[in-house]
């Protein structure tokens, strides 16, 4: 393993795409631990599962309209968020009725797109579950941009995320418009994903904003702490995951997801308060 673990650190001294991997997997980390915290709290996971397929389409109409993936992305990010909220607001489907109905829609008109275009240079694959090691400068400096713009929002909108997320009720009472702070999260998790496309892919962006964060909900109570532990568990499950895929020779995307996983797993059986393990052994030892 040491010799795996030297061999790693000579090629990330010597190989551009490596350091750009480790780069872009650090950043991915980062903005989806953040964000992350808040979709876990708000329990609006499925919605972030959705909002993430849902950017296929525009990433296409990108691609034929010769413009940047952010804007088309954002675009039908946005746009199934509203969607799926018309169709709750305005018929008896429910919210998770809904979103089901949206995001699969959006993400099968994306396939039919992208294979209807077949022998142009849209890679379906890489789409789906990124390639870190393929990383270009162009590439990590759309995912910084987009990164940096995404918590510049979190950064600004704090207080209403916050309020909003613990006590609506009192959000409402104080003049915050609790739909609009809805709509911005949506808009910041479509940055997010456009950020984390070439790094795990829009199918698996949705576990890194999920599991380091529930990793770190299943760890403390205090949203500060959640906030950095989410954060950690993200960049070192990029990291141990880029390492593995380097070494090992397989899906940096899945590899990545993995480790998050078994983060979680660790959590989930080990937490002082809430592990399933600990729990047992407390519960024995009265």
């Amino acid at each position: 393993m040491i010799e795996q673990f030297s061999m790693f650190i000579e090629a990330l001294t010597n190989y551009t795409y490596l350091q750009h991997a480790v780069i872009a997997g650090t950043l991915v980390g980062i903005i989806c631990g953040i964000l992350g915290c808040f979709i876990i709290l708000r329990r609006i996971a499925l919605m972030g599962d959705a909002i993430s397929h849902a950017v296929l389409p525009g990433v296409v109409i990108s691609y034929l309209l010769g413009i940047t993936f952010f804007i088309g992305a954002v675009f039908t990010g946005v746009l199934t968020a509203l969607g799926i909220g018309y169709v709750s607001q305005n018929s008896k489907i429910k919210d998770d009725s809904s979103i089901g109905i949206l995001f699969t829609a959006a993400f099968a008109l994306g396939i039919v797109m992208i294979t209807a275009l077949d022998g142009t240079e849209v890679d379906l694959w890489h789409i789906l579950f990124g390639n870190v090691l393929a990383v270009s400068i162009g590439d990590l400096i759309l995912t910084a941009s987009t990164g940096l713009l995404s918590l510049l929002g979190i950064f600004i909108f704090y207080r209403e995320l916050v309020l909003s997320t613990f006590d609506p009720v009192m959000a409402k009472a104080i003049g915050i418009s609790t739909g609009k702070i809805h709509y911005l999260l949506m808009l910041l998790l479509s940055l997010v994903t456009v950020a984390s496309l070439q790094t795990v892919g829009i199918v698996l962006v949705v576990a890194m904003l999920i599991t380091p964060s529930a990793t770190a909900f299943l760890l403390t109570d205090r949203l500060n702490k959640m906030l950095l532990l989410s954060t950690f568990f993200g960049v070192i499950s990029a990291l141990i995951g880029v390492y593995l895929s380097y070494i090992y020779d397989v899906a940096t995307g899945g590899a990545i997801v993995l480790v998050a996983s078994i983060f979680f797993l660790g959590a989930f059986l080990f937490s002082p308060k809430e592990g399933i393990l600990t729990k047992n052994l407390r519960r024995n030892s009265v």
